[in-house]
């Protein structure tokens, strides 16, 4: 059986995200690799979140990728999941400054510190559910239209 690297992916609202897909893919092009991803559970559904992680990077053409969730707090999921036998380095995938909680804990220089092996950091920016809806028409009354909005509010 030929070498392969074992990445462990920590990443949670992320997960799923193109930032990570792509770095991952781009990790995976360096040489044989496969990715054990590290979810930690928050709130309901985790395992749910898990599956669909995994379903979208199997989709993204990687290959060999387990996971498991894991606990609450990020650095105690990813510490216990770590083994210096089995694992080459980590991937941690973060919201941006200002929105992840997760640098506010430092957990990737955290993480290279504990395990003493390179972390790489993917920033990944927060889905948004962009909708746009033009509003609606109103009479044009000329140098009267406050007037008319004043007595025709309903």
């Amino acid at each position: 059986m030929a070498w392969e690297f074992h990445v462990l992916v920590v990443a949670n609202v992320t997960a799923t995200s193109d930032e990570l897909l792509t770095a991952l893919k781009e990790r995976e092009k360096q040489g044989a690799c496969r990715f054990t991803l590290v979810m930690p559970r928050s709130g309901d559904g985790a395992t749910e979140r898990l599956e669909a992680a995994l379903k979208a990077m199997r989709d993204a053409g990687l290959g060999k990728v387990d996971g498991d969730v894991g606990d609450p707090d990020p650095v105690v999921a990813a510490i216990e999941a770590w083994d210096p036998m089995a694992f080459d380095e980590i991937v941690v995938s973060t919201l941006p400054t200002g929105v992840s909680r997760w640098l506010g804990l430092d957990l990737p220089r955290r993480l290279e510190k504990l395990t003493g092996v390179t972390v790489r950091h993917v920033v990944a920016e927060p889905q948004r559910d962009v909708r746009w809806e033009r509003p609606p028409e109103h009479d044009d009354y000329g140098v009267l239209s406050p007037l008319a909005a004043a007595l025709t509010r309903r």
